[in-house]
């Protein structure tokens, strides 16, 4: 169907919402697949996703509470004020388009009807817009959708603009409804995104070429590949044991890196597949300079420097360079860094995922040239004597990293998946990645700043935040005001001194134990 109305999409938006089931969201997601045609299949998966853009690209909307508040009031002629006091009853800015909308102020001629073409057009363009005069192009672009809009169809609009549309559809029922859809088994389906991470592309290959087509989905050099993850080991000893031929290697307190190159062209991808090339020109100019290859995708470990010390600083510190935007040039002398590099898994248009560990290694070193301090193989042991083991071990913890990563030799690589060729050894304190959904306005001497935040784990299927804690202790006064920074512009409700946070902020915590709350 050319020119779906946006009006079958929202309808399914808010029958997701609605419904709490897994499966039930699969066959809702799955009826909406099959009447959709395949020009537009890739927009809809996208969407449906929460998103604008591939999990993978740099781009976002870059819209604001306060520029969202001003394309509703252009559009519906309702005023700020007003606006200001509807958000602070409904604490959903999509809610109070919807409102906005029903009781609009000014007369609106040839209206248009809102379709998903029209609406994801304008959803990326917002994304492209900068310098002189593009926050007003924005908004007139954000008011078009308004002003053709329907109040439900602005509800979704808004919310998706946002990135907060939260309709419980995440990876996994995607997967699913995609598999339903063109009957193709949900690993097939699966095993494509882990090569080419844009469901709305899989689902269009699923259509066109059925299980067949996904099978033949290749690495394409400039888009990243999900990778493949370790298991956490009980202690060293059991870890040795596993493998007849381990490899261990110091794992490092840093970013997860995978580098791709094709000619003189370089990408760098973290292992939430975020494109981070231009907040490390440094790591650029090393690859450039030590790949000796012409085209490859190589994995590593980035780690912080401490310009003064010389030593590793703890990933934290790092975060800043990754999240920044600008002043790059500044933040790479403020935190130097270096690569530590442990695998390789194309090269010259041939993937590596079927050699073993012990071979794509030496692929590795003959792809290299090391430069010292820079650009540099990850420091390993090969052995099967514990004693010498423990030594690597407290060498790897003295040299302030997390532990050691223990290796199957004789292993292949499989993308996207734990498969147990790779365990981690740490010491007791285990590390979870959460968001921050939700704070409380500080009392005494922190009564300025956020404090008491409460922090949600994401399903991965649905990817619906579920609270599992709240956090308060532990940080420094600094910690606490840069925390009061960061989120004092994703707060969306306010009740008293507690506050409902939209979850961008992602921070790691350590735990020795999980308890079950009593409250």
């Amino acid at each position: 169907m050319k020119g779906m109305r946006y009006s079958i999409l929202a309808d399914t938006y808010e029958e997701l919402e609605k419904e709490s089931g897994k499966l039930k969201k699969t066959d809702i997601l799955s009826e909406l697949l099959l009447k959709t045609s395949s020009e537009i299949l890739p927009q809809i998966v996208i969407l449906a996703s929460g998103k604008v853009f591939p999990a993978y690209s740099e781009l976002e909307t870059g819209v604001a509470t306060k520029m969202m508040m001003r394309a509703i009031a252009k559009a519906t002629g309702i005023s700020s004020k007003e606006i200001i006091k509807k958000f602070k009853e409904f604490g959903d800015l999509g809610s109070v388009a919807e409102d906005c909308i029903k009781h609009r102020k000014q007369k609106v001629f040839f209206k248009k009807t809102l379709t998903v073409e029209l609406a994801f057009k304008n959803m990326q363009k917002l994304a492209v817009l900068t310098g002189a005069g593009s926050q007003e192009k924005k908004l007139n672009l954000i008011a078009e959708l308004l002003v053709s809009a329907k109040p439900k169809e602005a509800r979704y609009t808004v919310r998706t603009i946002l990135e907060t549309l939260r309709i419980g559809v995440a990876e996994g029922i995607i997967r699913d409804a995609i598999a339903k859809t063109f009957n193709i088994d949900p690993e097939t389906v699966e095993n494509a995104w882990f090569l080419n991470p844009d469901y709305g592309e899989v689902a269009k290959i699923a259509k066109e070429g059925g299980e067949k087509g996904l099978k033949t989905v290749k690495i394409k050099l400039g888009k990243p590949i999900v990778i493949m993850l370790g298991e956490k080991a009980p202690n060293l000893k059991e870890a040795l044991k596993k493998y007849e031929h381990p490899i261990m290697e110091f794992k490092y307190d840093g970013m997860r890196t995978q580098l791709h190159k094709k000619g003189e062209k370089l990408w760098i991808f973290t292992r939430r597949l975020e494109n981070v090339t231009d907040q490390f020109p440094d790591i650029v100019k090393f690859a450039k300079e030590g790949i000796k290859v012409n085209e490859c995708i190589i994995e590593g470990e980035v780690i912080g420097i401490g310009p003064k010390t010389h030593e590793p600083i703890p990933f934290q510190k790092l975060s800043r360079r990754i999240q920044r935007k600008y002043d790059i040039g500044l933040m790479t002398k403020k935190i130097p860094v270096r690569i530590y590099l442990f695998d390789i898994v194309y090269l010259n248009g041939k993937t590596l995922f079927n050699e073993p560990y012990s071979k794509r290694r030496k692929i590795l070193k003959k792809s290299i040239k090391v430069i010292p301090k820079k650009f540099e193989m990850s420091k390993n042991l090969v052995t099967k004597d514990l004693k010498k083991a423990q030594k690597f071990y407290k060498e790897s913890l003295k040299e302030k990293q997390e532990g050691l990563m223990v290796k199957n030799l004789d292993a292949k690589y499989q993308p996207g998946r734990r498969v147990g060729y790779w365990l981690k050894v740490k010491p007791v304190m285990e590390t979870l990645e959460l968001v921050i959904v939700g704070a409380e306005w500080g009392k005494g001497k922190r009564s300025h700043w956020l404090s008491s935040f409460t922090i949600a784990c994401r399903d991965p299927d649905t990817g619906e935040y579920l609270p599992c804690g709240k956090i308060g202790t532990g940080l420094t006064d600094e910690q606490f005001q840069e925390f009061t920074k960061k989120l004092k512009g994703l707060i969306v409700k306010e009740k008293g001194i507690e506050l409902k946070i939209k979850p961008e902020v992602v921070i790691e915590v350590a735990y020795e134990e999980i308890q079950k709350s009593p409250t």
